[in-house]
This record gives C-alpha cells, sequence and structure tokens, in this order.
C-alpha cells in the first residue's frame, strides 16, 4: 500500500510540476539547447581523458556539491555534462561565478529543469552517460513553510522524470544521488545508522527526501537501475550555499549584525555533524566508483542490481555556539548573540552519522576537522566577496 501511495504521489507531483512548468515556463521556454553546435559542446564535455574512467551527468551542477564534484571528476579525466535550472532559492549569481569556474575547466552546463523530459531525453541520446550524479534538488528546511510546492517539483516530481529517462536508456546508467540526513527526523539513537527508523520526518524537505529513497527502491526493484543514496551531514566549506548558518553568521559578523542562535529544550545547545565539502566529494566520487552496474535495457529489467543508502558525515558533531567561536576567530570580530529557543519550523537538535558502512563499502574516511574547514571557507568569503583582492576555489 505504500508502494502504491508513493506512485500515487509521483503522479499528482508530475501534474503539478506541469502546471508549475505552464506558469512559469517563459525561463524554461527560452532556455537555449539543441542543434548542432550544442551536441558538439556536451559530446566534448563528456569526452573520458583517462582509462578506464566514466561519463558523468551531474544534475545541480552549479550548487555546492555539484559545482565541487563535476571538478573533481575532470580534474581525473572522467567526462562531465552539468544540468542546472539556476532557480533563486538563493541568489544565482554564485551559480553563475560557480558555472564560470566550470566552464574553465572545460565542463558544459546545460541551463534547463529535471521536469523537462525532452530535455533529459535528448541529453542520453547525445552521450551514453555511464553515471549519473543527481544532487539537484530543492534544499532547505525552513522554505518549506514558503513554498512547500517547490519541494514537490524538485525533489520527487523531478526525482521521478530523471529516473524514467535513465530506466528507459540503454544502456541504463549507475545513479548515486543526494538524500539527506534530515531522514532521521525524530530519531533520538545516536549515531545515527543507515537501519536505523526513517518514519518521523521533522519537515516536509525531510519528507521529500525519504519519499525519494522509496521511489528510488522502487526503480531499482522494477527496472534494475543500480541506485545509491548518500544521506549527508551539514555541508560546508567554499562556494558554500548563502542559506546556511556558517555562511549567514559570517555575513552578518562582519557587518556588525547580530546572530541568531537557536537553542534546544531546557537551553540545550543544538549541535550538528559538520562535514567538509572536500570530505564529501571523496565520499561521491567513492560512491560512483562503486556503484555497480545497472541491469535493465530499454526499461525491462534483467536482474537483479545494487541499492545502497550511505551515511557521509564527519562523525565528531560540534555545538553551534563552538561554531560561532571558531568564526570569530578566524573572522577577528566578535558576534553578536542573540540566543533563541528552537521554533517548530522542521530543526532537529542534532545530528551525528556513523560512516561504517561508507567506511567499509569503499574507504570512505573524512580528514578535515571544523576548525580547518572553516579556516578554509572564511579565506574564501573573504576574498570573494571583496575583502581581498581575488577569489578562488580552496582546495
Amino acid at each position: 500500500m505504500f508502494l502504491w501511495a508513493l506512485f500515487l504521489i509521483a503522479l499528482t507531483a508530475s501534474y503539478l510540476s506541469f502546471q508549475s512548468f505552464v506558469d512559469s515556463g517563459s525561463r524554461y521556454l527560452t532556455a537555449s539547447w539543441g542543434g548542432i553546435q550544442w551536441e558538439k559542446q556536451v559530446r566534448t564535455s563528456a569526452q573520458i581523458h583517462r582509462s578506464g574512467g566514466i561519463s558523468v551527468l551531474v544534475t545541480g551542477a552549479t550548487g555546492f556539491v555539484g559545482s565541487h564534484v563535476s571538478l573533481a571528476l575532470r580534474k581525473r579525466g572522467d567526462g562531465v555534462v552539468g544540468l542546472d535550472n539556476f532557480n533563486n532559492y538563493y541568489d544565482p549569481s554564485l551559480k553563475r561565478a560557480r558555472m564560470s569556474l566550470l566552464s574553465s575547466r572545460g565542463i558544459f552546463v546545460v541551463e534547463g529543469d529535471l521536469n523537462d523530459g525532452k530535455l533529459l531525453s535528448k541529453l542520453f541520446d547525445v552521450v551514453a552517460f555511464t553515471h549519473v550524479m543527481h544532487l539537484a534538488a530543492q534544499a532547505g528546511v525552513r522554505y518549506a513553510l514558503e513554498n512547500p510546492q517547490s519541494y514537490v517539483h524538485s525533489n520527487i516530481a523531478g526525482l521521478v522524470n530523471l529516473l524514467e529517462t535513465c530506466k528507459a536508456a540503454n544502456p541504463q546508467p549507475a545513479v548515486v544521488w543526494a538524500s539527506s540526513s534530515s531522514v532521521y527526523g525524530l530519531n533520538e539513537k545516536v549515531p545515527f545508522s543507515e537501519s536505523d527508523r526513517t518514519d518521523q520526518p521533522a519537515s516536509l524537505y525531510a519528507a521529500t527526501k525519504k519519499a525519494g529513497e522509496e521511489i528510488t527502491h522502487t526503480y531499482n526493484h522494477i527496472y534494475g537501475l543500480a541506485i545509491t543514496g548518500l544521506r549527508f551531514f551539514t555541508v560546508y566549506g567554499p562556494w558554500g550555499r548563502p542559506d546556511m548558518a556558517y555562511f549567514s553568521f559570517t555575513r552578518n559578523i562582519l557587518q556588525g549584525k547580530p546572530i541568531t542562535i537557536y537553542r534546544g529544550k531546557n537551553r540545550v545547545d543544538l549541535a550538528r555533524d559538520f562535514t567538509f565539502i572536500d570530505d564529501i566529494v571523496k565520499g561521491c566520487l567513492g560512491s560512483l566508483d562503486s556503484s555497480g552496474k545497472s541491469t535493465g535495457s530499454g526499461g525491462k529489467k534483467r536482474g537483479s542490481a545494487p541499492y545502497r543508502i550511505f551515511n557521509l558525515g564527519n562523525t565528531s558533531p560540534v555545538t553551534v555556539p563552538i561554531l560561532v567561536d571558531i568564526l570569530e576567530k578566524h573572522l577577528k570580530v566578535k558576534a553578536k548573540r542573540n540566543f533563541v529557543e528552537m521554533p517548530g519550523n522542521g530543526d532537529v537538535p542534532f545530528t551525528h552519522a556513523n560512516i561504517s558502512s561508507a567506511r567499509r563499502e569503499f574507504g570512505y574516511k573524512p580528514t578535515t576537522d571544523l576548525e580547518t574547514g572553516l579556516k578554509k571557507f572564511v579565506r574564501w568569503y573573504l576574498s570573494y566577496y571583496g575583502y581581498n583582492t581575488k577569489a578562488k576555489l580552496v582546495q
């Protein structure tokens, strides 16, 4: 019954997605794709430059994680084609800057939406991708209170549309995609393990990511798609998302504005398993390299295929006040702290990853502590926003 319910959700989401596409269609209809020159750019970007390399379609390629993963794949000689719709959830100029960086490394980014089935089909007609790294999503916990439809549009309808394209491809690609540690919701057992219950989401964002895990399992079971889901734990670092706390804290501290620090019940400090972007990238590449092969052809399953879910975290939760202490140290500015009781907006009091499965399967081992990672982030932030002379990606 639950799977049938998920199918109904997906169908409903597809309808809502279509309506949203029609209502805001001018942006997508004016996007330029197709033609001989466009196909040449896609093929060139997808070319593999190492023995045993892979060709990867990266969705959300100008996002925080997507841009870093794309650069890492290109650096080691893999073929990479990006896809992004450049939505305005946060300042698109940051995404454009990331795109310029990708372009300078020979990575072509297609501007388009996951719900554009014709575009996805065309991409797979032009390139026989071996892998899909699906990082496009509507992120953020609190934004769901303002725009819940965007989560259904991207995280459910967009995911289904992508999987429909992958199942029909010949050969089928292996799929690695970003779930979230948010699926653990109100779970109180720590550290969080992949086998823990995830049926108590605390936010719509978490609910859509949990639905994504069920939907991907269905496509693995019915169509033979090799699928790996990655539950990211509070990713931070250079070129990060402006809506994340560490990023907005940095901005407000430098501007002399107060920062709001939430506390849980009984004035308990919130804690997060902050994970540096370079460690997340290593986990993403390890997942791609160990993904196994899809077994379907033309939408028909030929045999069982791997279905996996892994935590990617740092295993060392740090409280938010300590994070602020570190930012103050590197910014050399004291923060104006305003402590507030955590509202019922979908946030959870703590996260803590058990990464033993990822370590065992593909050698995942985070190496960057919060002190070191925030130092790199602050260096990038000061440079990118003009406090220093030039911007660069901190490796």
